[in-house]
Formats: structure tokens, C-alpha cells, sequence
């Protein structure tokens, strides 16, 4: 159960339109639920403000289902990544209403009560559109966990222009994400000219010398643009955590 559920319900007690007693059967929630391949983390939402997010990748379809079951019965919504042949198809028919992005390779059910909006504008910003599944898979994450977001797609250094030409959205963000492959670039560029935090997401994008993203991952953690916070390789998810972390600080 999400901290503001909980909130809400104590508001109900304090007001007296909720009996104490059911109150607390509603609180006591198993804190993690064994499966034969799996724990469900109950408690996380109360911790970190999201449940648990299934990574799809390794699992098979009826895992991901049976887990996915298991998050939903609280009603604060389900995310799942890294979906793999299949799983889609499978959640589409277990979850009517669930939102497939086939490009990010995500299944997100949305919560009975939204989550609350964190201060400002997530800015998603990829250098090339062999970037997309690594950038929408951020841009899917931040809007699960309560956020605005908005996009700058195909911008990179090649072409820098197109990159300057958006001064207004790179200036009225709260925080911006940049997934870029290839030798990374964009994060550097993008970190001298702002001031708010930039995280930079290094994609596996590029031809033999990049190395599956690893060239533009040290291009990255040497930015001479101070401040960017280096996230790892194809990690859209793990960026979007945390710039939703920033924003609802």
C-alpha cells in the first residue's frame, strides 16, 4: 500500500468515517508474499512510494503473470520491463486496460488512485532514434512513478543544431535525462547548459568500437560538464528512478 493510501486512510480514522479495527485489517498486509520462484515485496510501496517493478528479462510468461497478480491485488499499480516474446500478448488478456509499449518493451497498470505529480518536468532527451526502447523505457518508468514527463528525440551531436534550436524545454525542466550511444556526447553538451541535475543514460547504440555502450559509459563518467550523474548501460528504468527520486524530494 502506497504511503499516500495509507495517509489517506488515517485521515479516515482520525475523522471517524473508518472503524479502527478495519483500519487495521486493511494495514496488515503480508510484508513479502513467498511464491515457489519468487518473494513479492509488499512493503516497498510504503517505503519507496512504488511497488516492486517485475524485470521481465530471464522469466517466463507464467511468472511474470502469476507475480504480476500478486501486485495488483493491492491496487497500486504494476510495472513491468524488459517484457520478452509473448509476455505482452499474456498481460493483455490477464489485465484488461494494461498499457503495452512495444518499442520500450514495458506493461504498465495503472494504480486505483494516481500517484502524486513530482515538482516540474522530466525531460527525456535522445541523441539518435536507435535510441527510442532505452529512452521510452525512462520515459514509461518516470510517468509510473507520478511525474510529467516530455521528450527531445533525434538531437545529437551530428547534428547540434537541432539540439540548440530547444533552448526552452532544456531550460524549463526539472530534471532531463540523456540517452545517448555512440561516443555520449549529448550528456556532456547538454550538462554545460543547464543548471538542473542531469542524468546520463549511455545506450549499447553503436558500431564496434563503442563496445555495447561501454565507450559512450566512460565518455560519460568523464564529462568535463560537472554534475552528471552517470547511470548504466541501457538503463532508461534505473535513470527514471532516479530523477523521480529529485523531483518528489
Amino acid at each position: 500500500m502506497r504511503r499516500e493510501r495509507v495517509l489517506a486512510l488515517l485521515r479516515q480514522v482520525a475523522q471517524g468515517d473508518v472503524d479502527v479495527h478495519d483500519a487495521l485489517g486493511a494495514l496488515a498486509l503480508p510484508e513479502a508474499q513467498a511464491m515457489d520462484f519468487a518473494t513479492v515485496d509488499h512493503h516497498r510501496a510504503l517505503r519507496q512510494g512504488f511497488p516492486e517493478v517485475i524485470f521481465g528479462s530471464g522469466k517466463t510468461i507464467e511468472q511474470v503473470v502469476a507475480i504480476a497478480e500478486r501486485i495488483a491485488e493491492q491496487q497500486d499499480g504494476v510495472l513491468v520491463t524488459r517484457l520478452e516474446p509473448g509476455m505482452d500478448a499474456a498481460l493483455g488478456a490477464r489485465f484488461p486496460g494494461i498499457e503495452i509499449e512495444p518499442v520500450a518493451r514495458t506493461a504498465y497498470l495503472p494504480p486505483s488512485v494516481p500517484a502524486p505529480l513530482g515538482r516540474g518536468t522530466i525531460l527525456v532527451v535522445t541523441a539518435g532514434t536507435s535510441d527510442l526502447p532505452v529512452a521510452l523505457e525512462a520515459v514509461v518508468t518516470a510517468r509510473a512513478l507520478g511525474n510529467t514527463v516530455d521528450r527531445l528525440t533525434d538531437v545529437g551531436v551530428a547534428g547540434i543544431h537541432r539540439l540548440l534550436a530547444q533552448g526552452k524545454a532544456l531550460h524549463d525542466a526539472a530534471v532531463i535525462i540523456v540517452v545517448a550511444g555512440m561516443e555520449g556526447a549529448l550528456a556532456s553538451v547538454v550538462g554545460g547548459l543547464v543548471s538542473v541535475p542531469v542524468i546520463a543514460v549511455p545506450s549499447s547504440v553503436g558500431y564496434g568500437a563503442s563496445f555495447g555502450g561501454l565507450a559512450a559509459l566512460l565518455a560519460m563518467l568523464n564529462s568535463c560538464a560537472s554534475g552528471v550523474t552517470v547511470v548504466n548501460i541501457d538503463n532508461g528504468f534505473g535513470a527514471a528512478c532516479a530523477a523521480s527520486r529529485i523531483t518528489h524530494a
